[in-house]
């Protein structure tokens, strides 16, 4: 017999209750802007040439420059277009460069859990370790943004098999991790339920498609478009999620800034049909919905 997590039940999309998001809107769209940090001499990441070795300055450098320039360009996109963002913060960015984030926080932007540093994996630590870990990182965020974070995508998208009954125990209730679903879902933990959001790990997401999947800067706006365009039609049949995930060090370069502005303008033509907002808004809306309408729901 096959092994399983046991996290969530099967649930076929076809078979479920019908609910809307907010004023009767059947899309919720969000953008995931990751905001990273790295130490120095650790191994940052791939880029898009040979093997690096140590110091690897080159990734560090490429990612530094998301947080020097990059992520001004990115601000003043989202501003034109009026498009809210969720912040995936690691918390050494509050001591490296705390600057980015102060016109997010002016925004009124959601800050969501994204470990200490990309230069670490929760995965491959210890349970004491890992729980340390998201300790510390939460108590980051709730010391300068005066509330703790209600989401969590770990660094690298790196889990234990006990991630979530950690993330559940201090305090979160959602998580991006699992991306298994178009539309949010109870997950188990031993600490009782926590909502699955969507988020694009494997699909539209700049550094999957561009980096590893070697994708153009056009294959990437189309993926956007053709992605939106989609899930708009289906939403007519079912509420969905639909979502981007951006790294301000590849989508801040600005041959990729200037294809990213044609997808995001033609986004957001239809925000009277599409709720734009926040992961935490959309956990807060899916939690609020009669029990049992959400596969999972053991509350």
């Amino acid at each position: 017999m096959a092994s399983n997590h046991g996290r969530y039940p099967f649930s076929a999309i076809v078979d479920r209750e019908d609910y809307s998001w907010p004023e009767g809107k059947r899309l919720a769209c969000y953008i995931a802007l990751n905001v990273e940090a790295f130490e120095f001499g650790d191994m940052p990441g791939g880029d898009f040439t040979s093997q690096p070795h140590p110091p690897y300055h080159r990734g560090f450098a490429w990612r530094d420059y998301g947080n020097r320039v990059g992520i001004w360009r990115l601000l003043d996109l989202f501003d034109e277009l009026a498009l809210p963002i969720a912040v995936l913060v690691n918390g050494a960015v509050y001591d490296q460069c705390p600057r980015v984030l102060e016109p997010f926080r002016a925004r009124g932007d959601e800050m969501v859990g994204h470990g200490r540093t990309n230069s670490e994996r929760q995965g491959d630590l210890s349970e004491a370790e890992e729980r340390v870990l998201i300790e510390e990182a939460t108590a980051t965020i709730n010391r300068h943004e005066g509330n703790p974070p209600a989401g969590w995508l770990g660094p690298w998208i790196s889990q234990s098999r006990v991630t979530p009954d950690l993330l559940k125990e201090a305090g979160y209730t959602y998580l991006l991790d699992w991306h298994f679903d178009d539309q949010p879902m109870w997950f188990d933990t031993r600490a009782g339920p926590l909502l699955a959001i969507p988020y694009p790990t494997m699909e539209v997401n700049d550094s999957t498609a561009i980096i590893y999947r070697r994708a153009s800067d056009e294959d990437f706006t189309r993926m956007i478009i053709d992605n939106f365009e989609e899930m708009l039609e289906q939403s007519a049949s079912q509420p969905l999620v639909t979502m981007i995930s951006l790294h301000t060090f590849i989508v801040g370069q600005p041959l990729r800034l200037r294809a990213l502005r044609r997808a995001l303008t033609h986004i957001a033509q239809h925000r009277e049909a599409v709720w734009f907002t926040h992961p935490a808004r959309i956990a807060e809306h899916s939690a609020s919905l009669p029990k049992g309408t959400i596969p999972g729901d053991v509350r």
